[in-house]
């Protein structure tokens, strides 16, 4: 589904990204994880075309990202759209009808059949991050990505956002999640990708990860993590 080879970054002399390659195969769960400014956001955001790179290849399903022909907002669908509705109606095309059915139902799959007519400022933190997730849902992605959807919410909202993932996860939906929900990323993920000063130095099978880490820096982080 998503194949990333030798993909390397800069801004201006800083190199952000050096000659990263893995993949994830579709209906699989990698989390993406390591210290802060190792490059985790900067890698999510280029599989979607959001940052650009400057070496390497992605493609998302057979695209390649990299592309100057390729539409963008093909392998990003979704992102930016105000509301569950306005993407459905202006990008898929679908009837008002199916749309607002359509909105119904994914807004039960995240919880929040009561929210139908709130406003964003009337939502909780972890109820706004769930409407998200339903409004990506809204276009039937191949592949979902996530940059720490946690990371500011308490820890009663942090679980109702779990809940939905660790589900979707279950029904087969494609993900990257870059987050330092360790828990999280044992329970669902099938391999861990860690990162540590713009490179790749671990990619494995989850168990294999948190029982037996490759590198001295793994284990570093996961002695720091694991001890909160």
């Amino acid at each position: 589904m998503i194949q990333i080879e030798n993909v390397s970054k800069w801004y201006g002399a800083f190199q952000v990204l050096a000659d990263c390659t893995t993949s994830v195969q579709r209906g699989e769960v990698v989390v993406v994880c390591g210290p802060s400014g190792s490059g985790k956001s900067t890698l999510i955001k280029c599989i979607n075309g959001l940052e650009p790179y400057q070496k390497g290849r992605i493609t998302v399903d057979g695209i390649d990202v990299g592309d100057p022909k390729t539409r963008l907002s093909k392998v990003r669908a979704g992102i930016g759209i105000d509301n569950i509705a306005l993407a459905q109606l202006h990008v898929l095309k679908r009837s008002k009808e199916e749309v607002y059915a359509r909105s119904r139902e994914l807004l039960s799959r995240v919880g929040l059949t009561d929210k139908e007519k709130a406003m964003p400022v009337d939502l909780s933190g972890g109820q706004q991050q769930r409407v998200a997730i339903a409004r990506a849902l809204a276009l039937d992605p191949k592949a979902m990505l996530f940059d720490e959807p946690t990371s500011a919410l308490d820890p009663e909202m942090i679980k109702e956002v779990l809940d939905v993932m660790v589900e979707l996860a279950r029904e087969g939906m494609t993900m990257v999640v870059v987050t330092h929900e360790m828990g999280f990323a044992r329970r669902v993920a099938n391999r861990i990708v860690f990162m540590d000063h713009g490179r790749i130095l671990e990619d494995a099978e989850t168990d294999r990860f948190f029982d037996s880490p490759q590198t001295n820096r793994a284990c570093e982080f996961l002695s720091k993590i694991l001890s909160h």
